[in-house]
């Protein structure tokens, strides 16, 4: 839609021009002459589309992996359609733009634009400070409707599965983990949605999967859309799969599966919430955890929380007695070696088997190791001799005979077991030990939940001197895009005036055309709410190209209102305010054809990704919906506030001079010799 903008109204001008130089005129000067009264205004305006995109190259991270393709592909396009609106485009219309010009009023449509058109910006311009005031006020509504949207870093990319991460306490055994798998999977499978399920619990031998026991990974693949039963959507199968598969003792959290690595991978929280606690003391962090977990459970919003027990795990530790082992003539490593190779087991050799290996691991029978009792009868090899014996009990029990040993002694004579508990992982972060609190919640208003769970937090939880809590999941990377979009947004808007500027060579002119932006974002801002969709990075994209197309829009009808005060002026026909309202209400009525057409392009271009369906649409869907309701409410606003503003502005300009329209030459540049339009002093 963007693309062919300059070439609607370069054709449309050059129509009026043949219809207004008839039949005797030279169509290829006359031709000409229509590219070059808007060839340079329309090149600023497409260069505008193209700088608008800036700020999306500055986003790093997972979002600019995401978005960037579009910026450098909506880039490229509109510099290149830039220039060929200022080269190809003239010459096609010399060649392809023959024959006799159909007048503008034989055109039903165009009729009918006007006949409604006309009445409207004459009772507008009649009553300009009635329509100012009303405009202000739904500018302020707007940034009251504003304000109360949700807030999210990424739209739901729906992959087709979902994701189901249940947690319990550390210390859970394999058979009971099982257990809760079997039940959890057969509950979802009854759902007619779902398609398949496959539970895991435990990690594999890799370090890129540190999962405990006690964390169980459920995929949940899902039918088709069109498969499920009617009424059904995504958020209410989540809920519903969610109460079936509540389990005692466990604290579940719904995602996507890739998504979810994509989000263990940037902050290592699996959930869209989550709170890093950091101190020297696990103990006390586990105890600052269990508090957050209290507190922000009562948060509105909340689908499961939960604080890692730092302190969770539990350990049979062995206390070996010095003195004891000593008089055995053995030393601690030997009988620690013992406690490795009997309970834990030693790889000795590794067999092959085809294509599969193997490893042959030897220890202690389960019936010998499985309680307190039975570590307790492990035996400890004892060779006859000193302490002064140098080969460690492992290599005796290698080496040596079994007539070698005088005795073998059990663990219990040689040292005490505890059960104790201790950390059953330990993690950090930035040098030093951190907790981690996973908030799974029911609502895609990210910002607004952590504002609500900030304000619990500080109500219910102290921390005490030399720990701190910093919110991250998704929240982390909202966070770090509001605070980089504070400064490229105005530094785009910066870029914009200053291409206007040099563009339309005045200020003012420039201002007018920077007027159609907040214009532009009462639309968007209300689609936005209408359809219940969240600001998010997606929309900040959709907005940020809405900047752009508002400009081009709004220098269509200030190049065209200045054409027209500067033939007035040269026929001496503007005196006063009330000369200007008819010239700007003609000249508004006959620019309606250009601007409904350059428009309309842009909103039916876009119908495709506003119906869309399928994986992706959410988050296309979320650029094209405050682009699509910011061009209607520009489309709107901009036929009549544009006009409204330029007769504030003229009028005065006129009372201060006196009705000498010539002055005008101080506070716009006329445009180089040989121009149509060129400004004449009065005399």
């Amino acid at each position: 839609g963007d693309m062919d903008d300059a070439a609607v109204v370069l054709v449309e001008n050059a129509h009026r021009r043949l219809e207004m130089a008839g039949a005797g005129a030279d169509r290829i000067d006359t031709i000409l002459a229509a590219a070059k009264e808007l060839g340079p205004p329309i090149f600023g305006s497409l260069l505008i589309l193209t700088v608008a995109f800036l700020p999306v190259f500055a986003l790093e991270g997972q979002e600019g992996r995401l978005f960037r393709p579009l910026a450098w592909t909506k880039t490229f396009s509109m510099a290149f359609a830039a220039l060929l609106s200022i080269t190809l485009a003239p010459a096609l219309m010399v060649f392809l733009i023959r024959g006799k010009i159909r007048p503008e009023a034989k055109n039903p449509i165009s009729r009918m634009l006007t006949a409604a058109y006309r009445p409207a910006i004459g009772f507008v311009l009649a009553h300009r400070k009635i329509f100012l005031t009303l405009t202000l006020v739904a500018l302020a509504l707007t940034v009251v409707v504003f304000m109360s949207l949700g807030s999210e870093f990424m739209p739901p990319l729906e992959e087709g599965s979902l994701l189901y991460m249940p947690v319990s306490v550390p210390g859970i055994s394999i058979e009971e983990a099982k257990r809760v798998v079997g039940i959890q999977d057969r509950a979802l499978r009854a759902f007619p949605e779902v398609q398949s399920v496959f539970g895991k619990a435990g990690r594999a031998e890799t370090a890129t999967d540190p999962a405990p026991l006690s964390m169980i990974e459920t995929v949940v693949v899902l039918r088709p859309k069109d498969e499920w039963r009617a009424g059904m959507t995504s958020e209410r199968l989540v809920a519903d799969l969610a109460k079936a598969a509540e389990t005692p003792g466990f604290q579940g959290a719904w995602t996507m599966p890739v998504k979810a690595r994509v989000d263990m991978l940037s902050t290592g929280i699996r959930t869209p919430i989550g709170v890093k606690v950091f101190g020297p003391d696990l103990a006390m962090i586990a105890e600052i955890g269990v508090s957050l977990e209290g507190a922000l459970r009562k948060v509105p919003g909340t689908r499961s929380v939960y604080a890692e027990r730092e302190m969770g795990g539990f350990y049979l530790d062995f206390i070996p007695d010095r003195d004891e082992i000593a008089r055995y003539g053995l030393r601690v490593m030997d009988v620690l070696e013992v406690v490795e190779t009997a309970i834990g087991g030693m790889d000795v050799d590794r067999t092959i088997e085809g294509r599969e290996r193997y490893t042959v691991n030897v220890r202690y029978p389960r019936e010998l190791r499985d309680d307190r009792t039975a570590l307790e009868r492990v035996l400890v090899p004892v060779m006859p001799g000193s302490a002064a014996t140098a080969m460690p009990s492992a290599a005796m029990s290698a080496a040596a005979p079994p007539s070698a040993f005088s005795a073998q002694v059990p663990l219990s004579q040689l040292g005490r077991f505890e059960t104790v508990m201790g950390p059953p992982m330990i993690k950090s972060e930035a040098g030093s030990p951190v907790g981690w609190v996973y908030v799974d919640v029911d609502k895609a208003d990210i910002g607004g939940y952590v504002e609500d769970a900030k304000a619990a937090v500080a109500r219910d939880v102290r921390l005490p001197p030399g720990y701190r809590i910093v919110w991250t999941g998704q929240y982390e990377f909202l966070e770090r895009i509001r605070a980089r979009m504070q400064y490229l947004i105005p530094l785009t808007l910066l870029l914009v005036f200053a291409i206007l500027y040099v563009s339309l060579r005045g200020v003012t002119q420039s201002l007018l055309v920077m007027a159609a932006v907040p214009l532009a974002l009462i639309g968007a801002v209300l689609t936005m709410a209408v359809l219940g969709h969240n600001t998010s990075i997606a929309a900040y994209v959709g907005m940020i190209a809405l900047v752009g197309m508002a400009a081009e829009t709004a220098t269509i009808m200030v190049v065209y209102l200045d054409q027209s005060y500067r033939e007035w002026s040269d026929a001496g026909r503007l005196h006063s305010t009330a000369d200007l309202v008819p010239m700007v209400a003609e000249t508004a009525t006959r620019r309606v054809r250009p601007l409904m057409m350059t428009m309309v392009t842009d909103v039916v271009a876009l119908m495709p990704v506003m119906f869309a369906m399928g994986a992706g649409a959410d988050v296309a869907k979320r650029i094209a919906s405050p682009m699509w309701g910011g061009l209607v409410s520009l489309l709107v606003l901009t036929l009549f506030v544009i006009p409204v503003l330029y007769v504030v502005w003229r009028g005065r300009q006129l009372r201060r001079n006196g009705g000498r329209t010539g002055e005008v030459a101080k506070d716009a540049e006329p445009p180089p010799a040989g121009a149509q339009g060129s400004v004449v002093a009065a005399t």
